[in-house]
This record gives structure tokens, sequence and C-alpha cells, in this order.
């Protein structure tokens, strides 16, 4: 069979692959491969038939490459291709696992810094003092990070992200409060507090993982320029307990040393930088039987 991609079109001109995605676009064609379109901005606002309008029926098992969307967003559209002969070759129930962080926390527990979470609809207050307070319990004092189940407002970071102490519980509330604000609808999931650790500065690692081996290792999306080696044999180990076929892992090395899981995602929609060639990312997907 064919290597088929499933890409976001372009919401300017709909018989085009989104500008974001063109190469990769380009990279699985010139791999023998085809694409088909999915209009994410409606797949977004509910309406999944206006979503896969476009994608002929009876394409069989496809890959999905595109913008991030919800785990129902995501159930939703991979049974609207069902009916219609296409089949998501990651389950609905594997990707949410990889792309929500309550789903890969506990597997990779010694790996990644400690977390607590609640879930929390958009705009919903993060809870009182005392829901805190039995919230961070598990974790230890001192400085930690506030997120939702998927991302985290990094670029707000003394205002929506970081705190100082996880059991100052005022500011806890108010850092918590603000990034639930800026997150607004895109809330995912609800409230995370993760304990902070300090790294060596050098940049994170990429790693892209198809059926439980390192695809493609290469630079993360925030710091293109900087490639460290990261150890892996540790990290393989809990990608393969996961149990999914496509994520990614970015790493980074500890001040004392130690290499580190920062986040885990679904390959489908992992950023994959400009200055890594795509076709050494679509190579390694499989092309079903």
């Amino acid at each position: 069979m064919t290597l088929t991609v499933l890409f976001c079109v372009d919401p300017i001109h709909p018989r085009r692959v989104d500008p974001h995605y063109a190469r990769e676009a380009a990279a699985v064609r010139d791999h023998y491969g085809e694409t088909a379109l999915l209009d994410h901005d409606a797949l977004r606002r509910g309406d999944v038939e206006a979503a896969i309008r476009a994608v002929p029926a009876d394409l069989g098992p496809v890959w999905y490459r595109g913008w991030m969307v919800t785990g129902p967003e995501y159930a939703a559209m991979a049974a609207a291709l069902k009916q219609r002969g296409t089949v998501l070759l990651t389950h609905p129930d594997d990707y949410t696992r990889a792309h929500e962080l309550p789903g890969w926390h506990d597997t990779f527990a010694g790996l990644t810094p400690n977390s607590v979470w609640r879930p929390l609809s958009p705009g919903q207050d993060p809870g009182d003092l005392n829901a805190l307070a039995e919230l961070v319990r598990p974790l230890r004092g001192g400085p930690g990070v506030v997120k939702d189940y998927v991302k985290s407002r990094k670029h707000e970071w003394d205002e929506a992200c970081f705190v100082p102490d996880v059991k100052n519980l005022a500011r806890l509330r108010d850092v918590a409060a603000k990034m639930i604000a800026l997150q607004d609808e895109y809330l995912a999931g609800g409230l995370v507090v993760r304990e902070f650790e300090s790294y060596d500065g050098e940049g994170e690692a990429r790693v892209w993982w198809v059926d439980g081996e390192p695809a493609l290792v290469g630079p993360h999306p925030d710091t293109p320029g900087l490639e460290p080696d990261p150890e892996l044999d540790a990290v393989a180990h809990a990608v393969r307990a996961l149990g999914c076929r496509f994520i990614t892992t970015d790493l980074a090395r500890r001040t004392d040393g130690e290499w580190r899981v920062v986040e885990v995602g679904d390959g489908q929609v992992s950023d994959l930088p400009a200055s890594v060639d795509a076709m050494d990312l679509y190579a390694h997907l499989p092309v079903p039987d």
C-alpha cells in the first residue's frame, strides 16, 4: 500500500496544503505517497462533515499531520473518516494518551518532573486555597510550573507559568487563574502543576518515535540551532510501555547531568523544525501492508 498522509488545508486557498506543512507534503509525494486535505477550522468549530469533505472515500489507513486538536475532536474525526473507509493509524485513545500529560506522566515516572493535575473547563476557577493545597500535597515545596494538559504560557513566565514555591497557595492561585484566563477557550483538559527543574541551557532535543523505536533525533522547534545528543535507553523503555505508534519526547539535560523528559506529544501534531529535512521523518513512517 501507499503512504497516505492527511494534512491541514490552507484556510485561504482550500485546494492547497497549509503553508506550514507544504514542505512535508512535498516530502510525502517525493516518497511516492499520497496526501489529502482536512479543514482544521471546521473541525475545531464542531463541523466534522465539513472538515473531512475533501477527503476521498476509501483511502484506507492514513497518518494525520497537522495542527493540534482536542481528544474529542480527534475521536470525532476518526469516527467520521472510518465511516467513509479511511482509518487513522493512531487510535483516538492513543492520541489522547500521548497528547495530554495525565495520559503519559505515570509511564514516565522518574524520568520527568513530578506533576499533579485536576480537570477544569475553560474559564473555570482553579479552586480555593484548600483545594489547591490538596492538589499540590504530593509535590515537594519549592519552584513549580503551571500549565494545562498540553501547553504552558512560558512566554508569560512570571505571571502565568512559574511559581517560586508551589506551597505558596495564594501565589499559585494567581498564576493558575492567569494561565486559565490567557488560554481562554483553548484550555486543554485542566490545570497541571509540575515541579520545576533546572536544565543546562544547551537546548532540548526532540526525539520522534515510530513503533517504539527512535526514528529521528533533532532539535526542538524553539531552539533549532541547538542539537544536543540525548541518552535514550531509559526513555525508550517508557516509550514502549506507553504503547503508542507515533510520538515525540522533548529531552533536556538537567544541571546534574541527567537527561529528563520535558514533554511527550503525539507525533501527528508535534512541530518539525524547519532545520530538519522532512524526508528524514517520512522515510520512517511505515506504509501499511
